[in-house]
């Protein structure tokens, strides 16, 4: 079978949409299944809703990438988008053509090639996704390295050379999952700038000609097929032989920090999709800790100890659903501070996103570290809910109970790989957590539950202060963690609906 690309494509009679030849506007540093899944895949429906006639030139951030494949295939690979939206199930094929090729800046010709590009008078966007280590200041790094070694290092050569050929401005959309992404990019390049003595022209280049923008993404990406035969179908289907078929789920929301001009220069909004220009990303992170991770946290730990193993299998469970969605609807939304409606709308994504057909997503690999999850996700929506309802969240209250039930379920033993507990079904499980979380549960394995309630509360270490303080709440928990304890998880679910 033929590897994919133009002339292979044209020979199967491939009816989608395909964008040949165009001016390459935005330099992309990073080639994997994310970004491909992700920003290629935005730019593609702008070439084709909006007229935006745009090519991305990518570049391999490491050494070791994608480069060689990605020019074999002329940049085309095959994405598909599976999973629900609004309770219909989706299986999307669409063959991206946003892609011109890829560099590699760790040979000589794609280092020039690089900063040819940099100088291009079609340039406009600078895109990243280096991933959470990608965005940091290395002082080992030279302006004259072939390639600077860290990512903000090769941007400041690259935005140099731009500065130096007197080209516009760019605007940078970071993509890596640190808070504040943006700014963090910008700060590293004005290291770089003091470190490598450059003019004060570039410095007011860099901080006032180009715009930094943080960025909030959300889409999950498995990436590939684990399926060999169901892969070896699907290649079957298409007729030619794609090495870099990439898979993702339907839903995708990229939120832009940045000014509002912005909004009208991205070719986004006339497209009509989900990448809204925003002011500020916070309130949007907000509501995903909150609403997406808070809803797996908040639901998955007392869902296993019901003998639920997978998340789509939870959302079939009318007790189980019907508890993660009043956890959502009453109990966290109240607390956030956007739109109700669009709170509302991202809350009934969720359980389209948790019910995708095409995704087993283990509730053991979701329990990691938990400790720091539930505080991170939950315990927020829990104490704003009670400073402004002066009560207590059922739902929320009874999930700290489950936490608390995971971790001190049956206790067999404490070992190198972790905390051995056993569910009410009989199988072992492992908890995975901090050492110190694990030997706390380990240590308290003989308490009684008012005695193991108390001792959690009190853990300032877990929870950054003193839990027993929220009125009534340790009664609570104590008497939902019995009634897990006595008649099951699924019990406890049911007794907050």
């Amino acid at each position: 079978m033929k590897q994919l690309n133009y002339q292979t494509l044209k020979e199967t009679g491939y009816q989608g949409y395909v964008l040949e030849c165009a001016p390459e506007k935005v330099l992309q540093f990073g080639e994997g299944n994310f970004l491909r899944a992700f920003v290629n895949y935005w730019f593609d429906v702008a070439n084709e809703k909006a007229g935006w006639n745009g090519k991305c030139v990518l570049v391999q951030p490491i050494a070791q990438g994608l480069s060689k494949l990605i020019n074999q295939q002329q940049g085309l690979y095959t994405l598909y988008l599976r999973g629900r939206e609004n309770g219909e199930k989706v299986d999307a094929k669409r063959v991206i053509s946003s892609v011109s090729r890829c560099l590699n800046p760790y040979e000589r010709e794609g280092f020039d090639a690089m900063l040819e590009v940099a100088v291009s008078d079609d340039l406009e966007y600078v895109v990243s996704n280096t991933t959470e280590a990608g965005i940091v200041y290395d002082p080992a790094c030279q302006l004259g390295d072939i390639p600077a070694s860290s990512f903000p290092g090769k941007l400041t050569q690259v935005l140099y050379k731009r500065w130096q050929a007197g080209k516009e401005g760019l605007v940078i959309l970071s993509c890596e999952l640190i808070d504040n992404n943006g700014k963090e990019l910008l700060k590293c390049v004005n290291q770089y700038v003091d470190q490598w003595g450059l003019e004060d022209g570039f410095r007011k280049y860099v901080n006032e000609d180009c715009t930094f923008c943080s960025t909030l993404v959300d889409r999950i990406v498995p990436g590939r097929v684990k399926d060999a035969d169901e892969a070896a179908r699907m290649e079957q289907a298409n007729g030619y032989h794609d090495e870099l078929m990439d898979v993702g789920e339907v839903f995708g929301v990229w939120n832009i920090e940045g000014p509002a001009w912005l909004e009208e220069k991205l070719p986004f909004k006339a497209a009509g999709v989900n990448c809204p220009v925003v002011p500020d990303v916070t309130p949007y992170k907000k509501r995903k800790v909150r609403i997406l991770n808070g809803a797996h946290t908040g639901f998955v730990l007392g869902a296993y100890l019901a003998g639920f193993d997978i998340v789509r299998d939870c959302m079939q469970d009318d007790t189980v659903r019907g508890f993660m969605n009043k956890m959502l609807y009453e109990e966290v939304i109240p607390t956030l501070p956007l739109d109700k409606k669009d709170l509302e709308d991202f809350a009934g994504a969720v359980q389209d996103r948790f019910n995708n057909p095409f995704v087993d997503h283990e509730l053991m690999s979701i329990s990691l570290n938990s400790t720091s999850k539930w505080r991170a996700r939950n315990m927020p929506s829990l104490l704003e809910y009670v400073e402004a309802k002066g009560e207590l969240p059922a739902c929320l209250t009874a999930s700290f109970a489950a936490y608390i039930a995971f971790f001190s379920s049956d206790i067999q033993a404490l070992n190198e790989n972790g905390l051995v507990c056993r569910r009410p079904k009989g199988n072992e499980y492992v908890c995975s957590d901090d050492r110190w979380a694990l030997e706390f549960y380990y240590q308290h394995r003989g308490d009684s539950v008012e005695e193991l309630v108390h001792a959690v509360m009190t853990n300032e270490r877990m929870w950054g202060q003193d839990l027993t303080q929220i009125a009534g709440f340790e009664q609570a928990v104590v008497a939902d963690l019995k009634l897990i304890r006595g008649q099951g998880a699924a019990a406890a679910f049911a007794a907050c609906l």
